[in-house]
């Protein structure tokens, strides 16, 4: 029996999370279910968050006389505390109960969405962001390394199908929800903050019902010193980034003191996880090809996803002079293909056991997605813009999961959390940086293009109200308001020219993935077998006997 295994799991090969079987059978498919309904609802409940928000983001930086740059922040400081705390959540998992993890985090989460929905300031508002996105950063971490602790790699393609949708839901119904709120006089855009109180309440109380994990107790040391360097870093990253070009240039001596004091506390983060007991994220999981690959794709599909679907509804709003709640709706072709591509993909993977082809077919899907977008502008038929979005929707829903599903299958059980968070983490990582950095293009491109515009009307920008500022289009002359729709369509449009390669870099990487069967069991030995033979063994079966003891039979 592995050090790690909890009383209560017989023989080291009961499947984790079976611990309420008396038998240590393996769950059935109703058990499993049962026990994912509290956690399938707390993770709703933490993307409705993040999508809640997003169509009443221009109406929230109005009311609040918020800049674009803060209208970026508002979005990066969720992002930003996702990422740091997403390897640290990763790490307690392994040491602490995963179930009272997942309540922590969803108190946390309720906290923060309580005191953002009383913000009387962008600051403060930026502030209680970040407390909502340690919490969220931890409800996504978690549902996957839970996932993970409960279901075998082979059948685990069809549980994470089922993450994909609750994504899809909250996407879809995230900014529907938040439109009819704000569009509400009654309600107001604070209720996008205060309405996931509720939801968060009923998951812990399911939780606690249905879910049932073995606790793994060991000797706790939470490698603090390299929480600190990453955030500083990573926060230093994203603060350049932001400001860069606007309050100051590109090339200047305070690019190179952030920049270069960024890079230089993220070497001191990587010598202290050399030297950590339990390091945030084991330096040694990089010499695994597979996890390698996939945390590096990971980083850049964020970089795409966030950086340039966070700002559809601007374009919608801004461009095309839509409500909050329309701007929601026109948002669900893309979600539609998201929820197809991750449910069915995750239903084959189950079957078949073979995921690399769905993980380079959304990549091309992300990349061709990306690029047709590049091309709107202010007045493009919506049915082009919906068929474009669809495809970004297919493309993303085939790699999101399969990025992680592929780097949990190379590690041992009790290092899954580990691994799933580092997924997790370069992709929030990216996210984080891809909003910072384009938000600021944005912002940049904006600017150029509504100077270009106003100038030929032989209008002054100062004279037009033109700013940083978000601007309210009803209160605008016909003319001038043209030129400010058609800024906003073709600065978001530049976006997705700019995310395109990045993404396709993401696809790249995917294409050098070494694919390996899904195995059948969460078994200790058998997986720590697997990992050291995985690409020395190309005649193995697909899979052996997981109860077999010692090294798999010859072929």
């Amino acid at each position: 029996m592995a050090t790690t295994t909890p009383a209560g799991v017989r023989g080291g090969h009961a499947k984790q999370g079976s611990s309420h079987s008396s038998d240590g059978a393996p769950m059935t498919h109703r058990q499993i279910m049962e026990a994912l309904t509290g956690l399938l609802l707390g993770m709703f409940v933490a993307m409705l968050s993040s999508t809640i928000v997003s169509n009443a983001l221009p109406e929230i930086i109005r009311d609040l006389d918020g800049t674009q740059s803060a209208y970026t922040w508002v979005v990066t400081a969720a992002l930003l505390s996702m990422t740091v705390t997403t390897p640290l959540w990763g790490k307690l998992a392994d040491l602490f109960s995963k179930k009272l993890l997942v309540q922590v985090a969803l108190v946390i989460f309720v906290i923060g969405s309580a005191l953002a929905g009383i913000s009387q300031n962008t600051g403060t508002l930026i502030a209680f962001r970040v407390l909502q996105g340690v919490g969220t950063g931890g409800l996504v971490a978690l549902s996957q390394i839970v996932i993970a602790a409960m279901i075998p790699p082979r059948e685990r393609g069809r549980y994470a199908g089922y993450i994909g949708a609750t994504f899809a839901v909250a996407t879809v119904g995230g900014p529907l929800l938040g439109g009819v709120i704000t569009d509400t006089d009654w309600l107001g855009w604070r209720w996008c903050f205060y309405v996931g109180v509720p939801f968060a309440a009923i998951a812990l109380v399911l939780l606690q019902k249905t879910l049932k994990l073995p606790v793994v107790r060991r000797k706790v040391k939470i490698d603090w010193l390299g929480a600190f360097f990453l955030a500083a870093s990573v926060s230093l990253l994203m603060i350049w980034v932001t400001l860069a070009g606007d309050k100051y240039d590109w090339i200047s001596w305070q690019t190179y003191a952030m920049a270069g004091g960024s890079v230089v506390l993220g070497l001191i983060f990587v010598l202290v996880e050399t030297k950590a007991a339990e390091p945030l994220i084991p330096l040694r999981f990089f010499r695994n090809r597979t996890i390698a690959l996939t945390s590096f794709a990971s980083l850049f599909v964020g970089v795409a996803m966030f950086g340039s679907t966070v700002f559809l509804s601007q374009y919608f709003q801004l461009a095309r002079d839509k409500s909050p709640t329309m701007s929601g709706v026109m948002t669900i072709p893309m979600i539609a293909g998201l929820f197809i591509s991750s449910t069915v993909s995750g239903q084959i993977i189950t079957k078949t056991g073979r995921w690399k082809g769905f993980l380079v077919g959304g990549g091309v899907g992300l990349v061709a997605g990306l690029g047709l977008l590049s091309t709107i502008t202010y007045d493009t038929e919506y049915w082009q813009v919906a068929l474009y979005m669809a495809v970004l929707g297919l493309g993303l829903g085939m790699m999101m999961q399969n990025l992680v599903l592929a780097s949990q299958n190379q590690v041992k059980p009790h290092e899954l959390g580990a691994a799933s968070s580092l997924v997790t983490f370069t992709r929030t990582l990216g996210g984080a940086i891809g909003v910072s950095a384009l938000g600021a293009v944005l912002s940049s491109r904006i600017t150029h293009y509504v100077e270009d515009g106003l100038a030929a009307l032989h209008i002054k920008p100062g004279a037009a109200g033109a700013g940083d500022s978000i601007p309210d289009m009803d209160a605008l002359p016909a003319p001038i308001r043209t030129v400010m729709e058609s800024a906003y369509g073709d600065g978001v449009a530049d976006l997705f020219l700019y995310a395109a390669p990045i993404a396709l870099v993401g696809l790249v990487l995917v294409l050098f993935v070494k694919e390996v069967a899904l195995k059948s069991s969460n078994d200790d030995a058998t997986q720590f077998s697997r990992s050291r033979t995985r690409s020395r063994c190309p005649r193995r079966p697909p899979a052996w006997p997981p109860r077999t003891p010692g090294p798999p039979p010859r072929s």
